[in-house]
This record gives C-alpha cells, structure tokens and sequence, in this order.
C-alpha cells in the first residue's frame, strides 16, 4: 500500500527532501509542514498547516491522516524531542533522538564527546564566564580565535576572528550582548585550523554508517569567499579535494568511531549524522556536527542519489543499512546556486515577486524554494535565502555553467547569488593537469558556449535583407531587400558609461543590452535613418557566462524593439585588464535613409519652429559618473531604498530603469517628412544636443515648466547641490528626445506622439541675439523643486496661452469598457497606454463572457472592475446583449473595445453603440476578412498584411478604419509566426487608436467615415 509521508520543515533543504521522496512508487502522498510555495501544489507534494511544534497534535494528526513516516528536516525540532515524542506515539519518525541530537545542540557537549571517542577535533575550551573565555584567548598556546555560541543559532553561531582582540569582541557580543540569544549562554573557544572545509554526510542505523559523497558549502556571501558569513549561499558534490582514501580514513576515525561513540554512550544514533570537517596537514579534523541534512548540501545530494530515499530511509531505521547501502550517481557532478534577498544576511525586503521559472525545465536544471510564498497568485519571496538553482551535469564546471544560467533566467529584482560556487575544486583540478589556455584565464569553451546560448538570440532579430545567423567571420545586410532605392548608409557607437558600475553593484544585467542598443540607435536616428543592423563588444577579465548571456540577450531584446538585426558581436576575455566581475560593452548601429529623407533638413529649419520633446525613462545612460558621486554624498548605495518613485523600489531599481529606443515610435513621423530636425538628448544634456541639429544663428528657447520631469532628477538636483545649468548640460532632465517641426504641423505630431508616448510642446526657435546663450531653459530650476503630475504642456499643448491658464484643472478621461474571451493580451496593452498620466483613456470596466479568463486576473491586479456575463445562461443574443449594455451603461463607458471578445453582437447593439465601438482585425482591411485572416494571406501570396483598428459596423470587419499598421510577410512564415509578428502589432496599433478616439481627434462621422478633428477635445 502507499505510504503518505510528513516531511517538516520551509526551506530548500525539505523541498529537495519532498522532491526525491515523490519519485518513489511507494509513496502516495508528500506533505510539508509548513513546506513554501515550491511544495504547495506539486504533483504528488502539497503543504500542510498542521503544528509541528505540539508534539502531540503533530502525532494525532498523522495518526488520523494515515502518516506513515515523518522526516525532520531542521535541527530545532530534533533537539525539541519530536522524533521521541512521534515514536513513543507510534509514529515511524526519521531522525536522531533528542540525547542522539545532543552533537549539533550542544557545541560544548559535542566537543568533549570527541575528546572521550579520540576523534580528531581542534583544541577548544568552554565557559560560562566571557572574562575567563578572554582570558583563555589571550593566554593559549595556539590560536584561539573560533569563538561558538554552544547552542542552535541557524548555522550562524561561529565567529572566526582575524585576532585576539576581535575573538574576545565576539565573546562580548555572544554572552553580554546576546547576539544569538540563550544559545550563546556557553561559549566554546576553539583553535583556529588551517585548510579546506568540506562537508562528509552519511546515512547511520545505529551501527552502520553508509557515507554519502562529501560535498563542499560556501558560507560567504560574495564570490571569492568574501562577504559576511550566511547560512550557505551554494555547494557542490563530490568534492575533488576528499580522495578515496581519505574518505574512508573520516569514515572510520569519524563517522563510524561517532556513531559507536554515542551507542556505547546509550544514545543510538539513527538518521543523517553530518560531519563538518577542515582538511589539515595532519589530517580530518571535526569542526562541528550536524543532525540532519544540511542546507544546500541536501539540494546536490538528493538529485546524485539513485536509489529510492524512502527504501533508503526504511533501510536505516529498520537496521538494514549494512546489506543495502545506497547507490549514488558516479561520474557526475551537482551544483547548488543559493539566491538571497537583497540585504541578507541583514535586514531584506520580502514580497518581492520572483519570475521566469518557467524557463528553467527547458535548461535541464532543478529548482528548489525555500524563502518563498503565494500572494495573490504570485510568487514573491518571504525569506533571506529564496531559491537553490541545481544542475547536474558530467563535469563540475558545466554544472556551474547551468546552474549559473539557470539563476540568471530567474526574474528576483535585487537577488544575490555566487557565481563562483566550486571554485576552489577548479583550483584544485587545475593544479593536478596540465597547463592550458584556459590557465592563462581564457577560458575558448566557455566562450564557445555563450555563442550557442546567443545563436537563437540574434536569430530572433532577424528582418529583411539579413537573417542574423551568427558563427561566420562577417554579417551580411541586402540593402535592396530592405526595399531601399537610393540609400545613404549611417553609423552610430557609443557605450553606456558607468552605468555599468551599477549594474554590477546590483548583480542585475539584463537591462544594459537595451541601453547600449538605445544609444546607438537614437544617435542613428537623428540622420532620419531606419536601424539596419547591431554589433556588440564584450569586454572582460574572466568570463562568466550566465552574465555575459544575460547581457546579449538584453541586446537582442533591445534589437528587437528598435526593429534592427543583432549581426554580429565580439567578446574578448583579457585577464588582468578587469577586476573580478567587471566588464565592459561597446554597440555599433548601421542604419540607412533615402537621400531625399536626410536629416536634418538645415535649410528648412527656421525662427518660430517649434519643438516637440518625447519623454526620457529617466537618466538614461549619461552622467553615471556624477549620479554616482551624488549617491555616494547622500550616504546611500544601490541598495538604499529610493527616497522617491514606487514603494520599495531601490536606488538601483531606479537608476537601471533602461534607456528608451525611440525607432519605432518616430521613424514613422520622420518618414511623414514634418519632422524637420531631431535631436536625441544624450552626453552633453538638453545644452549641447539641440544645437547639434539646428542651423548658425537659431537660439532655443525650453520652458521646463511644460513637461513632466522624473522625480530622480529632481533628487539629483537637491542631493547634489547641482546647479541649474550643470543639470542641463550633463541630464536630459526628463526629455530623450526633441522634434523641430513647423506650427502647423506641432499638434498633428503631437497627437501622433501622444497615442503611444507622453510628449509636449516644450518651446520653439527664435534668433539668436550677439553673445546670447544658444540654449535657454526657462523654469527649469522651479520646476526641479517641485515636480509636477501633470505640467500645462500636456493639456493640448496649446501655443495660445490658455494651456497655462487651465493647469490648475485636471483634465476629464474618457470612461472606457473592455469586452474579452480569453487571455486579454491586448486588453494589457490597452491597460498600459491608460496608466500613462498623459492618456485620455481610463478602463473602468472589463467584461467577460467566460469566467476565469486569464484576462480577469489581468485586470484585477490593475485594480480594474471586472465582472462575467456567461453567454451560456442566456436564451438569445438579444438578452446576452442586453445584459453588457446595462453592465456598460452601470460603469459609464462611453467608449468600447472589443478585444479578443469571441462573439458577434447583434445589430440593435451595434446600432446603439455607433461611433464608440472599436475593434482590431488581424489584417489590412478590406484585406481578408473574416477567420483566418492570417492563413488567408499565406494562401493568397500576400507580401504585406498587418493589422487594423476600426469602428464596429453591422456588417463584419466593414466599420471606418482609424489605424493600421503593416506586417511584412516573410518566405519563411507560417500561420503561427506570422500571427505573432500581427499580435505584435496589434499591442502598438490598438492603443493608438484608442487614443486617438479617447481624446477627441477621431470621430465617426454622420457619413460613417472618419472624421479628424482640428484639435483633441477636453
């Protein structure tokens, strides 16, 4: 019969456990008390809210579920007698007995045993006096500098002091300050031991012990052993450094020589006996036991095991572990990558959501949780150590590899993890071999790695006249493929400064590879060129590649959004010319742009021009040098908390905000040709960019009081003591880029800009007066002070004076209902145009004719009403019909969209809601109407087709059409890519046009066509 079993514990160390024991066909069931989000729901595991800490509901409890088996994961219940109190209650219980417990509960107990059993040990003392530990400290023959707190402190009880001054501080801190509580209430003072610790854990039943393979922790927290010490930020298994002989040289002297110890002592010992040992000359030496599994070493344990654990476990407590010692996998190495919070082993932020897990199957390696929870649907992390990443592969380092690749998929803002867990066993191998490349600090294999981690990267660029296949010794681009006729080709670099350091400081780099594209692209973008192609320079001392593939692909994301191929790149590894975890990036952008269409157009540039600024994210990636200089003078890190923007971001979170690539949403507006001049504000600010584009003899006139600026320049501002002009030489101060354009054609632009990004009039061009300023910027220091929500160049932009007298009224949002089936990806494009302040649009309502939709959760996280009206309970279309005009009506929604909504309304509705019904169709109507449209256009040959936004008419798909944007069809596409590169599409199209209808420049008019309007209503 199957058992169900118990496994107490939350961390990693139980998931690993539960995860095992679910392989066994034995069992039925797993349970965790109080387990963590990784064991509430999976497959065979779930979590149980049954006290583990009264003993005797905990053993009522099993009894009335039918519990065959509990296993202890942490030391505390052990030492708390559970394991007696579960057996004398008849309940099987896996773990040593509270006397048995007595090695890890008692570091004074333990180490007196050994003196008793002859088991090597360091020399050491105990007291209950600090003066009398001090003064063994100062008076002993040998370094005493390992100061324990004797009793359970979660594996953070043992100071290992640098000097005799700092051992007897930590005396002070234990017993006087009581840093680890009554645990320090007996000090145990030990000799300091030269060599390398490694972990040896074996199975005992009383009298035999059946060794596991030793393994390796890595207790500090930062690469290179530096750092506070911690719980354990990773391990690895086998270790290379404990031969054969050596093993069973610590099986005999310790492990079997323990267990004999404690059974002629009359305490049986029976469970997982863990020996912490340091390698010295002289041989093992015992640092101090453990009682359990440890934590991580469990989570690259339980994955090397191939036998059954609960045959295992039934084995030892049945007494049968000398005629069935279990089998482990030879030839295979594990590793374990801790990730931490932010902060740990300090104070840490909890309810931080944790994303991307989805991505670690496909890369073959094995997730444990720990510190995490389930709040509202979400994972976010309720702990210092989070998750233990584990790979097994053939060699150690390809385990590392994965496991640090698998960490680096993992979406945890803030997260800590080592990226170097086993180095000292890659020391180690290569001191035993022979002298490679790889010793010199090039490491070709890794590098051959991150080139086939980054192939399907760029190849997910690809776009006509190139198809991005990386490996050769050039990339190729086909102007004329690209549909160019006479083009004149322009080139962009740049790097992004010293934003690096942040990035690395922060452990996060996935966001650089957009800056680095975006800066090259915006630059290329100021010749009116279209961004062909990318290449990219890494540049560091040592490669890790699972930074390296975080950052590419960051670049290929980047190249994606700015619609250029990622063609080609280089990554140099130079040992000694960078400092542990630095390096550094270059970008190169090939754009090109039909010679009539060059900008900027000096000659039509002109005095009373005016200038439309699009909004920044932020800093960008200008003046990290001074950021950091301003950081540093506030007496804050990245780590610090912002004191502005969203709560609990940090300063970190803020500064890596990525920097916008403007391609997409202007190359349309500059093909327009009303676009006379653009400047993209990069180094140098608004005071040396604008001019950059502008003809001899033109001045610039800026009102900083007509547009948004972000809160992190205002703290600059203050923090720094920056002067009006050093902040618009060195920042954008809010603006990434600016529009020259003629009074006529300002608002059109506007508009056009205003559907998918804020932007503002923000001043205009006048003559330039002898030995006047190029650049003035009125307002700017006011405006700095005092940040605005809503500056008066975004009510209209009106160029007549009334914008600013009406600043002080907000302005009125057009109530909007959403109407989905499924999924509502559009619906979240929707939802992000109106979270933008500038937006027309506000969603107060989504409906759904199917109950729990995807899409409703999307809504609810938003904070938006939601409500189902089911199809399936109405007798006709007619009453279905009614039901949503009533539940529109009760909202006050004035304008509706249908997106992704699965059913036809009828024409009473339709009627009724003439004019204020949009919807999107997956082609460019009156192109291939109806379903299918994609396989339509595949079977009909089509080069173009795309998608279009429309007002709903009686008859389908035939209503006026507001926007459209074209999709090019590739030779390669099938129904499924080409339908993703539509919904692409639909994401920018949608809420365009919804803006356009929200804010008044779109109507339907009495004729049923569109009609614009002079300027947007409201």
């Amino acid at each position: 019969m199957a058992e169900r079993v118990l496994v107490i514990g939350s961390g990693g160390r139980e998931h690993a456990l539960a995860w095992k024991l679910a392989q066994s066909p034995h069992i039925q069931q797993v349970l965790v008390a109080p387990g963590n989000a990784g064991t509430a729901s999976s497959g065979k595991i779930s979590n149980s809210e049954v006290s583990v800490s009264n003993h005797s509901i905990l053993a009522q409890f099993c009894k009335d579920h039918n519990v065959g088996l509990v296993v202890v994961g942490p030391e505390v219940p052990l030492a708390a007698g559970v394991v007696d109190d579960l057996v004398a209650a008849g309940v099987p219980c896996f773990g040593p007995s509270a006397r048995a417990a007595q090695l890890e509960a008692s570091k004074s107990f333990s180490k007196a045993f050994m003196d008793r059993h002859n088991i090597p040990t360091a020399r050491w003392s105990s007291f209950t006096d600090a003066q009398e530990a001090c003064s063994y400290i100062c008076q002993a023959t040998f370094p005493a500098l390992v100061v324990k707190a004797s009793g359970l402190a979660a594996g953070k009880g043992v100071i290992v002091a640098r000097d005799q001054d700092e051992a007897c501080q930590a005396v002070l801190e234990i017993m006087k300050d009581k840093a680890f509580g009554a645990a320090g209430e007996t000090v145990v003072v030990e000799e300091l031991l030269e060599g390398e610790e490694v972990s040896c854990l074996c199975f005992s039943d009383g009298t035999t012990v059946s060794p596991m393979p030793p393994a390796q922790d890595h207790k500090r927290l930062q690469d290179g052993d530096q750092g506070p010490n911690t719980g354990g930020m990773g391990a690895y298994c086998p270790t290379p450094q404990v031969s054969k002989e050596m093993l069973q040289e610590i099986r005999e002297a310790v492990l079997q020589r323990t267990v004999d110890g404690m059974k002629e002592e009359g305490a049986p010992y029976v469970g997982v006996l863990y020996a912490g040992l340091m390698l010295t000359k002289q041989g093992p030496k015992v640092l101090e036991y453990n009682c359990r599994f440890g934590d991580p070493e469990c989570q690259v344990l339980m994955p090397l095991l191939k036998s059954d654990l609960y045959e295992v476990l039934q084995s030892t407590l049945q007494g049968r572990l000398a005629s069935s010692a279990p089998l482990w996998q030879e030839d295979s190495s594990a590793v374990a990558v801790v990730m931490a919070s932010a902060g740990y082993p300090g104070s840490y932020k909890t309810g931080v959501e944790v994303t991307g897990l989805s991505q670690l199957e496909e890369l073959g390696v094995q997730l444990f949780h720990a510190g995490t929870a389930l709040r509202h649907g979400l994972l976010v992390s309720s702990g210092g150590r989070v998750l233990t990443v584990t790979a097994v592969r053939s060699s150690l380092e390809t385990a590392l590899h994965a496991a640090n690749q698998g960490a680096a998929a993992v979406g945890f803002a803030g997260a800590v993890y080592r990226r170097d867990i086993g180095h000292r066993a890659i020391g180690h191998l290569a001191r035993h071999g022979g002298l490679t490349y790889k010793d010199s600090g090039v490491d070709i294999a890794a590098g051959n790695r991150l080139v086939d981690l980054i192939k399907p990267m760029a190849k997910a660029t690809s776009r006509s006249g190139c198809n991005a296949e990386l490996g050769g010794f050039a990339g190729l681009f086909d102007l004329k493929a690209a549909g160019f006729s006479d083009p004149i080709l322009v080139s962009g670099t740049d790097g992004v400064g010293t934003k690096l350091k942040i990035a690395q400081a922060c452990g996060q780099h996935g966001t650089l590879g957009q800056d680095l594209v975006a800066m090259c692209v915006n630059d290329v973008l100021a010749q009116g060129a279209e961004p062909l192609f990318f290449l990219d320079y890494f540049s560091c001392g040592r490669l890790d590649v699972a930074v390296a593939s975080s950052v590419i692909q960051g670049i290929a994301r980047g190249c994606e959004m700015a619609g250029c191929a990622l063609l080609g790149g280089e990554t140099a590894e130079m040992p000694g010319a960078y400092g542990p975890g630095e390096y550094d990036l270059a970008g190169f952008c090939v754009g090109a742009v039909e010679r009539a269409a060059l900008l900027p157009r000096l000659g039509d540039v002109c005095e009373g021009d005016l200038l439309v600024g699009v909004a920044s994210s932020g800093v960008h990636s200008n003046g990290f040098s001074l950021v950091r200089k301003v950081l540093e003078r506030a007496g804050l890190d990245h780590r610090s908390p912002a004191p502005f923007g969203k709560a609990g971001e940090t300063m970190g979170d803020v500064l890596l905000t990525p920097t916008k690539i403007y391609s997409r949403l202007l190359l349309p507006i500059l093909r327009s040709g009303v676009v006379k001049a653009y400047a993209h504000i990069t180094g140098g600010g608004l005071l040396e960019n604008i001019p950059r584009v502008l003809p001899q003899g033109l001045a610039v006139d800026l009102d900083a009081s007509r547009w948004n600026i972000p809160p992190v320049f205002s703290w600059l501002h203050k923090e720094g003591g920056l002067s009006q002009e050093e902040m618009g030489r060195t920042f954008n101060c809010g603006l990434g880029a600016v529009l020259v354009v003629s009074p006529p054609d300002a608002q059109r632009v506007l508009r056009q800009l205003q559907a998918q990004e804020e932007a503002w009039i923000v001043g205009s061009l006048s003559h330039k007066q002898p030995g006047a300023e190029t650049v003035v910027v009125r307002n700017l220091a006011p405006s700095l002070r005092v940040p605005r929500a809503q500056p008066c160049g975004d009510l209209g932009g009106r160029q007549d004076g009334a914008a600013h007298g009406d600043s002080g009224a907000p302005r009125r949002r057009t109530r909007v209902g959403v109407l989905i089936s499924g999924t509502g990806t559009n619906l979240q494009a929707l939802m992000e145009l109106a979270k933008r302040p500038s937006s027309s649009a506000e969603i107060v309502v989504v409906i759904s004719n199917r109950p729990g939709v995807l899409g409703l959760k999307r809504a609810s996280l938003a904070a938006i009403q939601t409500r189902v009206v089911d199809h399936k309970l109405y007798g006709s279309r007619a009453e279905f019909d009614g039901t949503i005009d009533r539940v529109l009506e009760e909202f006050g929604v004035e304008v509706v969209c249908l997106a992704g909504f699965m059913r036809i309304l009828t024409g009473t509705f339709v009627k009724k809601w003439n004019g204020k019904l949009l919807n999107i169709h997956p082609s460019l109507l009156p192109s291939f109407k109806g379903v299918n449209a994609q396989k339509q256009a595949l079977q009909a040959g089509a080069r173009v087709t795309g998608c279009t936004v429309h007002f709903v008419a009686e008859e389908v798909d035939a209503g006026a059409i507001i926007v459209q944007e074209a999709v090019p069809v590739l030779v390669s596409d099938t129904e499924e890519s080409l339908s993703d590169r539509i919904r692409e599409a639909e994401h920018r199209a949608f809420p365009a046009a919804l803006e356009l209808v929200a804010g008044g420049a779109v109507r339907l008019g009495e004729d049923g066509c569109i009609a614009w309007s002079a300027a947007p209503l409201g």
